[in-house]
């Protein structure tokens, strides 16, 4: 078994119902979930003229190879909403792989550690929550020291749990 952690966001209809209906298709598919940040309210960052998102983390477990997993994020990405009309636009859902077990991955359409989440708030709060400890294997920092070093100042905010 692999240890992945996932980032997960939605900013169009019911958010949180996008996320909890994403994080079940998952555990269909073969990942499973075994610890989930909260939700947080998250502004837009590269297109800002839309609805603020709702993100979250999970560490999740599977068998699945990194490239099987890419393929069923799509799969249910698809299988949710899921359009690309606007790069970084809005979406139902928006899923992506931020680490894969202690492996570094760079082939066409798949990147992993996730070449950005060092400079997105949104993505470091929620996997501090979880994975303070995590290192990106690229930079060879934690997740606490890339949240206290990243230069973006997004607002994030925590959601009240219900």
């Amino acid at each position: 078994m692999k240890t992945v952690y996932l980032s997960l966001g939605s900013n169009i209809g019911d958010r949180a119902r996008n996320i909890a209906r994403a994080i079940e298709a998952l555990g269909a598919h073969g990942v499973r979930v075994v610890r989930q940040s909260s939700l947080y309210e998250t502004e837009p960052v590269d297109v800002v003229s839309q609805d603020w998102f709702l993100n979250c983390a999970v560490e999740a477990v599977t068998e699945l190879t990194a490239q099987e997993l890419m393929r069923t994020i799509l799969e249910i990405e698809r299988s949710l909403g899921r359009q690309r009309h606007v790069p970084k636009g809005p979406r139902t859902i928006d899923l992506d792989i931020l680490l894969f077990d202690s492996a570094i991955v760079r082939e066409p359409g798949l990147e992993i550690p996730h070449p950005r989440m060092a400079e997105r708030r949104f993505v470091l709060v929620p996997l501090a929550e979880i994975a303070p400890g995590a290192r990106h294997l690229v930079l060879g920092k934690t997740i606490t020291e890339l949240l206290a070093r990243t230069l973006d100042r997004s607002e994030v905010r925590r959601l009240p749990s219900a």
